[in-house]
Parts: C-alpha cells; sequence; structure tokens
C-alpha cells in the first residue's frame, strides 16, 4: 500500500522515531498507526538489547531543589556520547525523569524505571530513547534528601559533576553554602567528620603508614606514634570539615563556617558522570 509523507511525519511525530523507520512500520502495519508503533517499540527493544553490554559513560547529572532549600533530587543519566547528551528531546525526558524522582520522592533507581510518566514506566521510555537514538540509555543515580536544615546545590558547568550538601541549620549566604558545595565537588571527601569515616578504612590507613615508617627504617614504636601524625594528615584530605578550605588554606573547612555564622555541613552527596554510585 502506499504510505503518505504526512502519514510518516504524524508517526513521527508520536514517537521521534526517524523518517525510515516510521514509513517502514507503517508499511508493514498496513497503514495500522497503532501496530505501527508497536513495531516501532518492538525495534526499540531490539536496539536496547543489542546495546546492554555497551558502556554509557557519557550523560548528565541534574539537580532540583524547592524553594525553601528542605527537599532537594538528583539523577545521573547516561548515554554513549557527549553529542547526544548536548541534545535538547535527551536534556528534556532527563529533566522529566528528575521531576518524576522530586515529585514523588524516589530515591532509587529501580522505583524511578517503575514510575510511569504519560501512561508508560520510565523504564518504557528509556527503552524508546535507545531506539531512537541508537544509543544506550540508562539512569544510574538517584538522590532524593530531606532537611529540617537546609540544602544547597551545585552542577559544575558541563553537567558532569553535581553535588548536594545538607547543612545543620538555614543558610543565609547562599555564596557561603556554594563555597562548601564546590569544595565537596573539588576535593572528593568521604566523610563529612572524622568520626564518620569507616574503621576498617582508619585502620587501613594506619597500617600503610606504619608499614611506610618502618621500611624507612623507623624503630615500630615511633613508626606507631608517628602514622598518628599521617592518619591526622589524611583527614585533613578526605574529611569535608578537616579539609583546607580551598579558597583560603589558612583555615579548614568547620572554620571556614563558623567564622562566617553558618550552620556546619552534615551531609553530602556527590555524583561524577560514569562513576560508580
Amino acid at each position: 500500500m502506499s504510505i503518505s509523507a504526512a502519514d510518516v511525519k504524524k508517526l513521527r511525530d508520536m514517537t521521534g522515531a526517524g523518517m525510515m523507520d516510521c514509513k517502514k512500520a507503517l508499511a508493514e502495519a498496513e497503514g495500522d498507526f497503532d501496530k505501527a508503533v508497536e513495531i516501532l517499540r518492538k525495534k526499540g527493544q531490539k536496539v536496547a538489547d543489542k546495546r546492554a553490554d555497551r558502556e554509557a559513560k557519557e550523560g548528565l547529572i541534574l539537580t532540583r531543589i524547592s524553594d525553601d532549600a528542605k527537599k532537594a533530587a538528583a539523577i545521573e543519566i547516561n548515554c554513549e556520547t557527549d553529542f547526544v547528551a548536548r541534545n535538547d528531546d535527551f536534556q528534556a525526558q532527563a529533566e522529566a525523569f528528575l521531576n518524576a524522582a522530586y515529585d514523588n520522592d524516589i530515591d532509587n533507581v529501580d522505583d524511578l524505571y517503575a514510575y510511569e510518566v504519560d501512561g508508560r514506566s520510565i523504564s518504557d521510555h528509556l527503552q524508546d530513547m535507545t531506539g531512537k537514538i541508537g544509543e544506550k540509555i540508562q539512569i544510574s543515580t538517584v538522590v532524593l534528601a530531606k532537611t529540617d536544615g537546609s540544602l544547597v546545590s551545585y552542577i559544575h558547568p558541563g553537567n558532569q559533576l553535581g553535588v548536594l550538601v545538607e547543612f545543620d541549620g538555614q543558610i543565609e549566604d547562599q555564596e557561603i553554602g556554594k563555597d562548601v558545595a564546590m569544595q565537596v565537588a573539588a576535593m572528593k571527601p568521604i566523610a563529612v567528620t572524622q568520626d564518620e569515616v569507616d574503621a576498617s578504612v582508619v585502620e587501613k590507613e594506619l597500617e600503610i603508614a606504619k608499614e611506610q615508617l618502618i621500611n624507612e627504617g623507623k624503630p615500630a614504636e615511633i613508626a606507631e606514634k608517628a602514622a598518628q601524625g599521617k592518619l591526622r594528615r589524611f583527614y585533613e584530605e578526605r574529611v569535608l570539615l578537616n579539609q583546607k578550605f580551598v579558597k583560603d588554606n589558612g583555615v579548614s573547612v568547620k572554620q571556614y563556617l563558623e567564622q562566617n555564622g553558618a550552620p556546619l555541613a552534615k551531609a553530602f552527596h556527590r555524583i561524577q558522570l560514569g562513576e560508580d554510585a
């Protein structure tokens, strides 16, 4: 049967699939639009299956925060190339998925995949995107944060790195909050306070420090004491409140907040594109 250009365009507008794919689907479906949509969806599944083992390390980090700074959400959506990540349609879909997580208090990938937008699960939408774009598309990180204090969001230019920081009280000066969020982005702390550092990590750092000192010829007793000094330096490098403030190395992050009458940070989420959550 003859397939008109108007019908092809209508199906393309409905599905976002390529013109030739739409024409072929309509021909196979003998002009039945519902069947043609199903054919295109199945094609999307085939593309998704073929792409399943591919690496998707490009994409976007997006955050949304409430006007009162009491609630925030963040997602990481991945694709295979930066070209796709810069596409307006891809970015609009990503915003819709972020809003679904935020509006419905979804804090994990599985629940977000199952949530329905416009009558279909986000998992199905991602499958359609894969079929349309021809790249593996996935959501790898979902974060939901709520607080009685305040939250600050920072997205590094390019949307490849995002940070949420929770403070133990109201942040009156947003620049101070942003400074701390940028600190988290740049310095990759593993905890807010040294008490939060996992005991196994502390034990390992002490063991490494002692072994280094003994290898340098230090007696075991001296190595034991000197290792504590190395542990303090480890805390300065990896614990947020102990870190030297990047804009002024003369003070720690904790001192910077205290000097400015700001509440202390109490938690953070740092999401970097392509890294495991």
